[in-house]
């Protein structure tokens, strides 16, 4: 259900044809970038995090870890992830699938600048097999980024 409701989310912008499924998995950084043949800093990995009662969505570079410091200042606490049945509640994708296209909830969806040293990047659709390229700017607009943050650390130093 969770690949076709991104499906369905890419034809409002007649992309869904652009999404990529594989025999193989890409359910984790490094599974994705072999199967896609890309470095693994240019896949768009999708972190679901609590905010007060609320989930919200990040998507970071591949190569990127959250900065705690840099994530309470601006989000006004600590980032405590969410489990992967809240994942699945919030977003109606499985971890592994899990990408800001197709939610069956509204979140709140921030983009970190490890993205933007990439002129296209690859998050999933969905499921653990599937992907998409996109530019920062359609991940932006595509996903409904609410705003981009600074809030990773690990990349810079590459």
């Amino acid at each position: 259900m969770s690949l076709e409701n991104v499906v369905t989310h890419f034809a409002k912008w007649e992309k869904e044809k652009d999404i990529m499924e594989f025999a193989t998995s890409s359910a984790t950084v490094l599974e994705a970038a072999d199967t896609l043949q890309v470095e693994p800093a240019r896949i768009a990995k999708t972190l679901s995090f609590r905010k007060g009662e609320e989930g919200v969505l990040i998507v970071t570079a591949g190569d990127a870890k959250i900065d705690n410091k840099k994530f309470k200042t601006i989000f006004e606490e600590k980032p405590r992830m969410l489990s992967a049945e809240e994942v699945y509640e919030k977003t109606g994708h499985m971890v592994g699938g899990v990408c800001p296209f197709g939610l069956t909830t509204e979140m709140n969806v921030y983009l970190d600048e490890s993205l933007k040293r990439f002129v296209t990047v690859f998050p999933a659709c969905g499921s653990s097999n599937s992907a998409i390229e996109l530019t920062c700017e359609e991940l932006y607009e595509y996903g409904n980024g609410k705003a981009w943050v600074d809030v990773c650390k690990g990349w810079q130093d590459i």
